[in-house]
């Protein structure tokens, strides 16, 4: 039988949750790369589409002078959920993906909950169907869409909706339009409802547009500096720092020792220290509030901030969790303390000590204001 303890994670291997970083870093120009100086690292997204998304954003004005604020994070929440940013394909120097992400068939049929027949416009030429459509590409372009928006953004004389510079730049001339302030939600919310006419896609589309440009720049929305009972629960947090990672340590006096092994074997009974919910327990404890033991439970005190609200939605001393299902709290498995600034302090994992370290980008499931 499967027991809950400590983060409030099953005893089962302890995965590390990847972690979004930004490390600027030269990007060496080739025959084949676009040759941008600085390009980001985010985890989650290969990088040679993170350099499209870049190389987009920097050719857009060529195309659309009148266009303002495209980001290339707007781009990577389109991509992010039109097709994971091409991840499991292979993308080559050139841009080009391989295999090609294909679409179901847009035949009337209903495969794929598709009801509506759209007959072919490109003999097949892009989407391998001279009988009908399908989308095609990381950004799932129709043909017919692709024949108007489509861009060379590799020069290479073609413009080609499975290759990622090519694609990248079409869609920001797709969302572009005539010319859109894409600085200005509303008009963001339009040029994603016109990508896509659901109101749940565009909430989706702007819930990693804001995860994505929220933490990589460094420009989190952090509302008031942190006062009174806020700042006294981060200080109790920021003072545990370095103290080691123990599974089920940790309480509203301090570390303790672990009560179990963790699946690593990185963490027993011989370690004196905090797992992430003992972290948030004792720290809390300091203004008198008495949190339950696991993260689950934890993610019920208080006022709950879902997660569709984005990082923007936390203050300083909030609770912020992290779910292998982000809309079920019982898969809850990891709690923080929000820092500002797209930060957080933890007890990351086994193996690992009480740290500061940007909100993890996997998995966010909004946070709790237990204060």
């Amino acid at each position: 039988m499967k027991r809950r303890i400590g983060c409030g994670t099953l005893l089962l291997a302890a995965l590390a949750t990847p972690v979004l970083l930004v490390v600027m870093m030269s990007v060496l120009p080739t025959p084949a790369a676009p040759a941008l100086q600085t390009v980001g690292q985010v985890a989650g997204i290969p990088q040679r589409m993170l350099t499209a998304y870049h190389n987009a954003v920097t050719r857009l004005p060529k195309e659309v002078p009148s266009c303002r604020g495209m980001r290339w994070a707007v781009l990577a929440g389109i991509a992010r959920i039109e097709s994971d940013h091409a991840n499991g394909r292979t993308i080559s120097d050139r841009g080009d993906i391989t295999p090609r992400i294909l679409g179901p068939v847009l035949d009337g049929s209903g495969a794929g909950g598709n009801h509506t027949a759209f007959p072919d416009t490109d003999g097949g030429h892009w989407d391998g169907t001279a009988t009908s459509e399908r989308a095609v590409g990381p950004f799932q372009f129709l043909p017919s869409t692709w024949t108007g928006s489509g861009r060379d953004a590799n020069d290479d004389k073609l413009a080609d909706p499975h290759n990622a510079d090519d694609a990248a730049l079409g869609a920001a001339v797709y969302l572009c339009g005539n010319g859109r302030n894409l600085a200005d939600r509303t008009q963001l919310r339009s040029a994603i409802f016109q990508y896509n006419r659901s109101t749940a896609y565009v909430d989706d589309v702007l819930g990693w547009i804001d995860r994505y440009s929220q933490m990589a720049t460094g420009t989190l929305p952090i509302g008031q500096p942190a006062t009174g009972d806020a700042r006294t629960v981060i200080a109790a947090a920021l003072a545990q720092t370095g103290v080691p990672y123990s599974w089920g340590g940790g309480n509203a006096n301090g570390p303790s020792r672990g009560i179990c092994c963790s699946p690593s074997g990185k963490s027993g009974t011989n370690i004196t220290g905090f797992d992430c919910s003992g972290l948030t327990t004792y720290a809390y404890a300091q203004v008198g509030i008495r949190l339950p033991r696991t993260a689950d439970r934890q993610a019920d005190i208080g006022t709950r901030i879902p997660a569709s609200l984005g990082p923007g939605a936390l203050r300083p001393g909030d609770l912020v969790f992290f779910a292998y299902d982000p809309d079920n709290d019982s898969t809850i498995h990891h709690v923080g303390i929000y820092l500002g600034d797209g930060k957080m302090i933890n007890a990351p994992r086994p193996g690992t000590a009480v740290r500061t370290e940007p909100l993890w980008d996997h998995g966010f499931a909004g946070g709790a204001r237990p204060l």
